[in-house]
């Protein structure tokens, strides 16, 4: 590597990850989502990358879990010697205190970053995310024209199965996830100037250690946030959290200081059909576009979620939707494999994404698809390494916060297949015509 990496990201999930990666990639800079955090020997592999990243599943961990998990990835990130290393959460900061707690990766991180100032930014302008006065107000979905919402009121947010909002001041939330000192710089802060904003945050950290909540309202706020950050990783590895906004808010600091330059010429992507789908989510949104796609074509393989906690019912039932899959696969039909509307139960993310990526494995290596959709923050992590997927690559932007990748393995069938990993909150109705056709009507 012959330049240091400026910066390396863990996301909770895949679909937050690959969310950074397209900002990281249209923005410029060469960059690789990894499934596992790579050795210093991996990276070499890879001599003018600038900016890694691991597509983790913390999301979807109890705080021992993440202890285990994020104390050996943050220090094998921080061994990289990058400018920044990022947790990257959901825009909409799912999290609770026994779920996928971001006050303890906080925690874990000061451990091992050991720094006063930890900037957090949850606001992400171009994905309808936008904090004001510590408080998050969310669109009904991203790439849509959907209504905004304060997170608590969000219909499908403050209905999450397992992390539900009842709060959308973050500092109150985060509060109940760690006993670390919470400040704020709010919005019309930020329109101050950049001496100021500093100024301002050397404060709260001559008081102690701060986690430092960054408002913003509009993209053009982004670039001085982005300064302002990392005008603190210059002495050593700067540690922050928040959504791909951090990745923004750095990236459009860096093609000011003409250190990126963005990039236009993009593939064009062509049609693939059949498609397949899998779906791990809950949510209304792409329940939505489930309905669309079935409307529109598409056969849908129902995964009774009921029978699926039965080890005995539900290999049977794994093995009737692998055939299933298959024969519309060949006979050139788009499937999609879904779970349904499962609201509130009690399988695991991990059983659930196991299953989906297994079904996909299994219909990828009998069929010669091309394109391949996983849907559903939670279980995404865990269906990637079902396939076998160990990184990805973007191929090009087609959806807001949701690019088209390729897949990186060891198992030929699964090497090179594009696929795209898909928020729950993503997307408009007709998201999965649009990956079978690679075109937005």
């Amino acid at each position: 590597m012959s330049n240091p990496l400026l910066i390396a990201y863990y996301g909770d999930d895949f679909t937050g990850s690959t969310d950074a990666l397209e900002v990281l990639c249209m923005a410029g800079a060469e960059a690789i989502l990894f499934i596992e955090p790579p050795s210093p020997e991996q990276i070499a592999a890879y001599p003018t990358i600038q900016a890694i990243g691991v597509a983790g599943k913390t999301r979807a961990m109890d705080p021992q879990a993440m202890d285990e998990t994020l104390t050996k990835a943050f220090a094998q990130l921080k061994n990289l010697s990058p400018n920044h290393v990022h947790y990257k959460v959901c825009s909409t900061f799912d999290s609770s205190p026994t779920v996928g707690s971001i006050g303890k990766a906080i925690e874990i991180g000061l451990c091992i970053f050991n720094r006063k100032f930890i900037p957090l930014l949850v606001a992400a302008p171009s994905l309808g995310r936008y904090s004001l006065f510590g408080n998050l107000f969310a669109r009904m979905g991203i790439g849509s024209k959907g209504s905004i919402y304060r997170l608590d009121k969000h219909p499908s947010m403050s209905k999450h199965p397992v992390t539900p909002a009842t709060e959308s001041d973050l500092r109150l939330h985060l509060a109940k996830q760690t006993n670390q000192r919470i400040e704020l710089v709010d919005v019309l802060q930020i329109d101050q100037a950049t001496d100021a904003i500093i100024d301002t945050i050397d404060s709260y950290i001559n008081e102690s250690t701060a986690i430092v909540l960054f408002d913003a309202l509009h993209e053009k706020q982004l670039p001085k946030i982005g300064a302002v950050i990392d005008g603190y990783s210059k002495s050593q590895t700067l540690f922050s959290v928040g959504s791909s906004g951090i990745t923004s808010a750095l990236t459009s600091h860096w093609i000011n200081q003409s250190i990126l330059f963005p990039k236009n010429n993009w593939p064009i992507i062509a049609p693939a059909k059949p498609l397949l789908v899998i779906s791990g989510s809950c949510s209304p949104i792409t329940n939505a576009q489930i309905k669309w796609a079935v409307s529109n074509g598409f056969k849908e393989v129902i995964l009774n979620a009921s029978q699926i906690q039965n080890k005995e019912a539900a290999e049977m039932l794994v093995q009737q939707a692998i055939a299933t899959t298959i024969t519309y696969l060949l006979e050139g039909i788009s499937v999609i494999v879904h779970t349904g509307p499962r609201l509130q139960n009690n399988i695991s993310s991990n059983t659930i994404g196991t299953i989906l990526g297994t079904i996909a494995k299994e219909a990828i290596e009998k069929t010669n698809i091309k394109r391949l959709v996983i849907a559903g923050g939670d279980t995404s992590s865990y269906a990637a390494l079902a396939l076998g997927i160990q990184a990805v690559q973007m191929i090009a932007p087609l959806v807001i916060g949701s690019p088209l990748c390729k897949a990186i393995s060891n198992n030929t069938a699964i090497q090179n297949i594009e696929v795209n990993f898909k928020g729950g909150q993503v997307g408009t109705e007709n998201y999965f015509g649009i990956l079978e056709s690679g075109k937005i009507n």
